[in-house]
């Protein structure tokens, strides 16, 4: 409880001190690279006096263009060691509650972030418009295609979205596979250990040779690529028979 108090201390500091003066230095030039630069020291930070090691593997599989990151989604701890993985800037689609948090949701809209209303198909749909033009201007994007996260570590049936996103915009796929924060923080925990996550990104798919009808076809294959970069532990459950 104390380390998650310290973190969340933290994280309020750093949003009502500092992310101000990073907004203001992007509304005067017109870019948001320093303020992201800084988010993505702070996390480290923060997740160095926590505690938690984060390691690495797969650096050499992200391919040069824009793309679109599919990890899996295990714990609130995933996007504090996942985004900063990401040797580039990425854009998220974010659930629009979020959006409302003083400074942060002004500092996510400089970012290009997305806002998505999961409770209106229409403006989810416009919400993956939205991110289909950033990725082809050559933004890439932090995505969990299971929609939210898995309440026992085990990999949960992706969604479509993601997919429909990576075909419409002929952007390559990576995998990414998140190993271990599930064992740190579990949905619905209020206490974060201390210990070890891996984060593994694996072959890239281009989703540009699969077409609208096929992207059932893409979302089995990527799918397919994270759990084989999960232990067991965090394997999908096999259907009862």
């Amino acid at each position: 409880m104390i380390r998650a108090l310290f973190v969340l201390l933290l994280v309020g500091l750093a949003l009502v001190f500092v992310l101000p003066w990073f907004i203001l230095w992007s509304l005067i030039t017109g870019d948001p690279a320093a303020m992201y630069n800084m988010a993505m020291k702070t996390v480290r930070l923060i997740l160095k006096l926590a505690g938690i090691r984060v390691r690495v593997e797969g650096l050499e599989n992200i391919p040069p263009a824009a793309c679109v990151f599919a990890a899996n989604h295990i714990s609130a701890l995933d996007p504090l060691a996942f985004i900063p993985a990401i040797p580039r800037r990425v854009a998220i689609l974010v659930k629009k509650e979020l959006f409302r948090i003083p400074f942060l949701g002004a500092a996510m809209r400089l970012a290009n972030f997305v806002s998505v209303d999961r409770a209106d198909k229409e403006a989810a749909a416009a919400s993956v418009d939205r991110a289909v033009e950033r990725l082809k201007q050559g933004t890439s994007f932090a995505v969990y295609p299971e929609g939210t996260r898995s309440p026992d570590g085990h990999l949960r049936p992706f969604k479509k979205g993601a997919f429909v996103l990576a075909i419409q915009a002929a952007a390559p796929v990576v995998p990414v596979s998140i190993v271990g924060a599930h064992a740190l923080m579990p949905k619905g925990a209020r206490v974060i250990r201390s210990g070890d996550v891996v984060i593994r990104f694996g072959s890239p798919v281009d989703a540009s040779q699969y077409t609208m009808e096929q992207r059932g076809e893409l979302l089995a294959r990527v799918q397919s690529l994270v759990a084989a970069d999960l232990p067991p532990e965090q394997q999908p459950l096999q259907p009862s028979t």
